[in-house]
């Protein structure tokens, strides 16, 4: 698994964009092929999760979608994704109502190439475990965490994180966003 202080590779996957839930609307595509060039000068939150359709992974991005925008105000670009593919992306957002027009990024890695190559596969169901991933604007990894397929991670932990690794500075234990620093 690629960790803190690892450069992310060259990958690449293919995303519905924030606000779609069709193939095209008002004749723009719904779907971006995102690389680890894409979104130059920005952080990447890149989080995974096991499968669309499913019961937590809903959860987690809902809480994503409600902290987009305090992610965006720290030049953080939201990227979830399953090794289920684009169009899947796109049902599953008129199929669930919290999901509707998602504000971020859903991406297929449909070949596995960004899930293998961070080492996030589960090795018995095959499928992404649910892990985040914070990668600065020079595409280092500054944050890893990872949980089983079964338990839900906290994005508002992910957002405090970012926050504290934004600062540049020693920050103390449950430090608030925003907080002070050492």
């Amino acid at each position: 698994m690629k960790t803190v202080g690892d450069k992310l590779e060259a990958f690449t996957v293919v995303a519905a964009k924030p606000g779609f839930n069709n193939h095209e609307e008002n004749g723009q595509s719904a779907f971006e092929t995102v690389t680890e060039a894409s979104f130059p000068g920005k952080w990447k939150i890149i989080y995974f999760y096991p499968k669309d359709f499913t019961f937590v992974c809903p959860t987690e991005i809902v809480e994503f979608a409600k902290l987009a925008k305090q992610f965006e105000e720290r030049d953080a670009v939201l990227l979830g994704g399953s090794s289920d593919n684009e169009f899947v992306k796109l049902a599953w957002r008129r199929e669930h109502k919290d999901l509707d027009k998602l504000n971020h990024y859903s991406f297929g890695d449909v070949k596995g190439e960004l899930i293998d190559q961070l080492g996030v596969r589960d090795k018995e169901a095959g499928v992404a475990l649910r892990a985040t991933f914070i990668v600065d604007p020079d595409n280092t990894i500054q944050h890893v965490s990872v949980n089983n397929l079964n338990v839900g991670r906290s994005p508002e932990e992910i957002l405090r994180i970012l926050d504290g690794l934004q600062t540049d500075e020693l920050c103390p234990c449950n430090r608030a966003i925003g907080g002070a620093t050492l």
